[in-house]
């Protein structure tokens, strides 16, 4: 890959951690934010518990990780529909969210 693109990567923090507000979350992540232009991978899961070295950040419970295949891309989806419904339906559920780009290659 030796194009520069677009890494978006989303750590959310629940204000209500039972597992079924967790899965609340991620199905809307699949349903929302999987399918728009210009993403080349997309993938969204929870805090891996089990990976607990030192370095390990275990301060969230679903993670987003997009990659779109241009910054161009990534700024459409900012402002598309189902990103903001997404936005909408879900942020009263949000505590903390941490969000890194990142240009990958």
């Amino acid at each position: 890959m030796s194009e520069k693109r677009l890494s978006h990567v989303v750590f959310f923090t629940l204000k209500d951690s039972s597992d079924a507000a967790i899965q609340t979350l991620l199905d809307a992540c699949h349903k929302y934010l999987k399918d728009h232009p210009g993403v080349v991978y997309f993938g969204a899961g929870t805090l891996a518990k089990e990976y607990a070295r030192p370095v390990n950040d275990h301060a969230f419970h679903v993670c987003l990780n997009v990659v779109f295949d241009s910054r161009a891309s990534h700024d459409i989806y900012q402002t598309a529909p189902d990103h903001l419904k997404f936005i909408a339906d879900h942020k009263e559920s949000w505590e903390k969210v941490r969000v890194f780009d990142a240009d990958v290659t």
